[in-house]
């Protein structure tokens, strides 16, 4: 039976006999070949799906070693400041634990379906008028003052586990990718996965290094244009940050590995989420698709080497964000309920 990814790769994690694992079974994502694409890109391709993870995205994979941590050292309650998706898996490990979870949120800029989680769970929840940067300052501040424990990527325990990622696609390669297509929002997950190539490396596990092609969202592109964002804007709202916590930590990855972190636009991502969903069946959230998009472009600008091994990460499920499906404006057929219209309407469609 799965039990986790705490569980499956304790041997490179800092847990001992006194760690209470807290875990949802989390992990064990699929790593999908992307056949349609792989054709017309003339690459072998492969998604990493984190939107399969318990509450839907790939934060899952850090929580619960950050969770696990907290309550074996005591914590009544953690805290963190979010674009959605941390929200949402703090609020679930914390109930898992019997801890207290408190999140704050800039105000109308968190899609629908990842606040309604974090409330579901139980977290008491805060919206401030400000952005992400700002939330997480007052994070900060309540985390040192109350002393609660924070659970954003400042935590180390989140980058330790969320590397688990890419042991797992390298256990279904039985190798590493040539390429790690990446989306950057705060930085933690590239940083996450190149450290875990490193040391899936460093133990022999595999015998060479992708290089890591990490995309921020062209509105919230702090790292590419290398000063701070201080409004943010783009549709991709798991990415929409303006300080990125890791942003050195990633410039690293990048340059260790010979990759590259760049721009998509905001229409850029949109052609990637239509796409991916009518071409391979996978719906993933915008934030996501910044990592396809990001292909895409590499490849028309002719960067990938035929033939070569290319994952592209996928963070979070598209029902995390029902509204970019509506903002879409895709029509519904109406039709009586008679056969004559029925006919009409295959023949005129198919």
């Amino acid at each position: 039976m799965y039990k986790g990814v705490i569980a499956r790769y304790k041997e490179f994690l800092p847990v001992t006999s006194k760690t209470p694992i807290v875990s949802l079974n989390e992990g064990n994502t699929p790593l999908i070949y992307a056949a349609n694409l792989s054709q017309e890109l003339n690459i072998n391709l492969y998604f990493k799906y984190e939107g399969l993870n318990p509450t839907g995205s790939f934060k899952d994979r850090g929580m619960t070693l950050a969770v696990s941590k907290a309550k074996e050292q005591g914590a009544k309650a953690i805290i963190c400041a979010s674009t959605g998706n941390t929200s949402a898996s703090a609020a679930a490990y914390a109930a898992r634990a019997g801890l207290k979870c408190l999140v704050v949120l800039p105000k109308n800029k968190v899609a629908k379906g990842k606040l309604m989680q974090a409330l579901v769970y139980g977290a008491k929840v805060i919206e401030v008028n400000g952005n992400f940067d700002q939330a997480l300052e007052l994070v900060q501040y309540a985390a040192k003052k109350f002393n609660i424990t924070i659970v954003n990527s400042l935590n180390p325990y989140r980058i330790e586990c969320q590397k688990t990622a890419a042991f797992e696609l390298c256990d279904d390669l039985k190798k590493s990718p040539n390429y790690l297509f990446i989306p950057v929002g705060n930085a933690g997950n590239i940083t996450a996965y190149w450290q875990g190539f490193k040391e899936y490396y460093q133990a022999q596990r595999i015998n060479t290094l992708p290089k890591m092609m990490g995309y921020q969202a062209a509105g919230a592109a702090p790292i590419v244009e290398n000063k701070l964002i201080k409004n943010p804007e783009t549709i991709a709202t798991a990415i929409r940050i303006g300080n990125p916590v890791s942003w050195q930590k990633a410039i690293l990855a990048r340059d260790e590995s010979g990759g590259n972190i760049n721009t998509v636009t905001d229409k850029e991502i949109t052609t990637a989420y239509r796409k991916l969903a009518y071409t391979e069946g996978i719906f993933a959230e915008p934030g996501s698709c910044a990592s396809f998009a990001g292909l895409l472009k590499a490849h028309a600008q002719k960067i990938l080497k035929p033939q070569s091994t290319v994952v592209a990460v996928l963070t979070g499920h598209g029902l995390k964000d029902p509204q970019m499906a509506e903002m879409l404006n895709m029509k519904i057929a109406s039709i009586n309920a008679c056969e004559s219209d029925l006919k009409t309407f295959i023949e005129r469609n198919l």
